[in-house]
């Protein structure tokens, strides 16, 4: 064995001895209600299809359709040979949904945050950021070369603290709209009131609120009632509520050439596949036109937190379709997803680094293609589950 890898294998070990080591598990069917995972099928509880579009008939067939149309690959990045008409039409029909001038899609929502940053902030400028935030706007902030500040969660008295002491040169405040681990929502309005007051710019990573939140279900802005001038950067990913794959950046004219110019994440990558953009146009209009996923959604998360509080179990305070679970060490969150998967559900269990230490958790998603009873089922689970675990420590 080499040194690297006699080096890499005791790290792997200390890992494994805290109970933080990560295996991958493989899938053979569908996304849904219901996935054969290892040969196995299970209750699906720890997928981010919020709305089941995934495996929406209407989507694979745009898919295909396209597919025969435009090929699989896409052969080059957006400002070589790769744009095809099924990506620009995919960019005006996102502009129009969330009420923004243009739209500028990237392959990955990890890819939007950091091209995005770190065209808008560099050397000289500061960037603030929400100590919750996902791990790709905490890098993007980092390798900036910003001077890179986080404040206390969903704080605005902490980030205005911040603001006002800042001299950079820009300020960009960047925070998620939907926290992926804890489920909250970001307190966007005062949010916008203290970066107006202190000249900053707002940023908003809506993954987790896109296709799910507002009337229309054009995400937590929306839901918030905020425009595009108090928010002045928007993004949204597609591999989530909508079904498909990639991401979008959506502001005014002036951003979108800015980043067509400036974003490197974007500038140098292959564009997604068109078909991929071609079944994202077709989930947009399936957002539109079926609202009864957004509310059916909205009521098992009513009836899952009632059922929770029945039971005594405590849910952390979310009202989207995150609902975390906080079990506490690691190895205590580990054996509570094994002993759920034994009883046929799966759940994901949390661990740090992705959550502090002491907040493992079981973090429970919810979709649309759920139904009560399989809410009622996994409820008296956990409560089994957790009254026969053992005591932390």
């Amino acid at each position: 064995m080499s040194s690297m890898d006699q080096l890499l294998a005791q790290a792997l070990a200390e890992r494994q001895q805290h109970n933080l080591y990560r295996r991958r598990t493989t899938i053979d069917s569908p996304q849904g209600a219901h996935v054969v995972v290892d040969g196995e099928t299970l209750l699906n509880f720890c997928s981010n299809d919020y709305l089941g579009l995934a495996n929406h008939p209407h989507l694979k067939i745009a898919m295909k359709q396209a597919a025969d149309t435009y090929g699989v690959g896409s052969g080059a990045s957006h400002l070589v040979c790769g744009h095809s008409r099924e990506h620009h039409a995919l960019e005006e029909e996102l502009a129009a949904f969330t009420g923004r001038d243009r739209a500028l899609l990237f392959s990955t929502g990890y890819m939007a945050n950091m091209g995005t940053i770190n065209a808008l902030v560099g050397k000289g400028d500061g960037v603030f950021e929400d100590k919750l935030n996902h791990a790709s706007l905490l890098d993007g902030g980092l390798l900036s070369g910003a001077r890179f500040q986080r404040f206390l969660h969903n704080d605005n008295d902490d980030l205005q603290r911040k603001l006002s002491s800042s001299d950079a040169s820009r300020k960009l405040v960047v925070v998620d709209g939907v926290f992926s681990m804890d489920g909250d929502i970001a307190p966007l309005a005062e949010q916008a009131q203290v970066c107006a007051a202190q000249d900053a710019w707002l940023m908003v990573d809506d993954a987790h609120g896109f296709g799910v939140l507002g009337d229309s279900g054009a995400g937590v802005l929306e839901h918030c009632g905020l425009t595009q001038q108090q928010v002045p950067v928007l993004m949204g990913t597609l591999g989530k509520a909508l079904g498909s794959f990639g991401a979008f950046v959506a502001g005014s004219e002036t951003l979108i050439e800015y980043l067509i110019q400036e974003a490197r994440p974007y500038i140098y990558t292959t564009a997604m596949p068109a078909a991929v953009a071609a079944a994202t146009r077709a989930s947009l209009r399936l957002i539109s036109d079926e609202s009864w996923r957004r509310d059916h959604l909205q009521q098992l998360i009513a009836q899952f937190r009632a059922g929770a509080e029945q039971l005594g179990l405590q849910l952390m305070p979310s009202q989207t379709a995150i609902q975390p679970l906080v079990i506490g060490a690691a190895d205590r969150a580990m054996a509570a997803a094994a002993a759920l998967r034994e009883k046929g559900f799966w759940v994901g269990a949390i661990r740090p680094p992705t959550v502090p230490a002491g907040t493992s958790r079981l973090r429970i998603t919810l979709s649309a293609v759920h139904t009560f009873e399989q809410l009622e089922q996994l409820l008296q689970a956990l409560s089994s589950v957790l009254a026969e675990l053992p005591d932390d420590g």
